[in-house]
């Protein structure tokens, strides 16, 4: 018996569920199966290949080396079997088909408003799933082929990951209008750190950055206010509570109306930072997703240099 006769859709499905979840209780309950036949399917599976495919721990499962190896084959399956069915459609003349997008919340409007917007009218036939996610859960989403599309800001390196399309998004200081630091020139992160400053949950790029800079500095972060949420960031601003860090574009409509002000930061890193739109590296791309993709590319103001 070959691994590929082992690895019937069944088996595979059930591997896939513990290893993303990390526990055979939660992929049970997950798949809506008693604990004991996912055990049971996994011993079978790990007996039929010769190999053992997870560590039991205290905490649940860790893939092995084997594992991870079964586990990129299953995504790659899963990948070829959307292609096929996709491609399978096209011929029956069914135009219907499903993209699922990761984004940070900064990029939601850029992408709904240019990007979807204009798409959507020229390929009627396409759906939509849109979910939000910090920078570490964009990539994740995408190296586990959860999601086909993911928009991120300024994430770690990641050869899971091909980026198609970078653009420069300066990481700057987001103060109420006639701030004391709006008078400021060759602003740095330890200047702003003087006053009280609301930052982003952890995960999130624009925080990544800035613990960095900071720890570079030899500079203690002690944020006023933590959330996951740019609009509560954006009120902590309008309420003169202190200052945050974003992106330019993610408070376009606020400059515009003169209530707040968007101001460069000199650090390196930080005025190096970019905005990346992503897919899962050596996957064959449906052709809805490679056309999409390259349309918010060309589209979406996020990715305009």
């Amino acid at each position: 018996m070959t691994t590929m006769d082992v690895l019937d859709a069944k088996a595979l499905r059930i591997f896939m569920a513990v290893a993303r979840i990390g526990s055979i209780r939660g992929a049970a309950e997950h798949m809506g199966l008693a604990p004991s036949v996912v055990s049971r399917q996994i011993a079978d599976t790990e007996r039929d290949i010769g190999l053992s495919l997870f560590e039991r721990t205290a905490r649940g499962t860790v893939l092995t080396d084997a594992g991870e190896l079964v586990l990129e084959h299953g995504k790659r399956v899963l990948e070829d079997n959307g292609l096929l069915a996709e491609q399978l459609d096209q011929i029956r003349g069914v135009q219907q088909t499903r993209i699922r997008i990761r984004c940070g919340e900064g990029f939601m409007a850029d992408l709904v408003e240019h990007g979807l917007s204009s798409f959507s009218k020229a390929h009627s036939y396409v759906r939509y799933i849109v979910e939000l996610g910090s920078t570490e859960d964009v990539v994740d989403a995408i190296a586990n082929s959860d999601a086909d599309i993911g928009i991120a800001y300024n994430p770690l390196t990641e050869p899971r990951i091909r980026a198609l399309a970078i653009a420069r998004q300066p990481l700057c200081v987001i103060v109420p209008a006639g701030h004391p630091l709006s008078e400021r020139s060759d602003l740095k992160l330890a200047d702003c750190l003087a006053f009280p400053c609301a930052l982003l949950g952890k995960g999130n790029g624009v925080t990544q950055l800035v613990a960095r800079v900071a720890a570079d500095a030899g500079l203690a972060l002690a944020p006023l206010l933590e959330t996951h949420s740019i609009e509560v960031l954006r009120r902590f601003v309008a309420a003169s509570l202190g200052v945050t860090f974003l992106p330019r574009t993610s408070v376009t409509v606020e400059i515009t109306r003169g209530s707040m002000q968007a101001i460069d930061l000199s650090d390196p890193l930080l005025s190096e930072a970019s905005a990346h739109l992503m897919v899962r590296a050596h996957r064959r791309l449906p052709l809805s997703v490679e056309k999409l993709g390259q349309h918010l590319a060309r589209e979406m103001q996020s990715f305009q240099t």
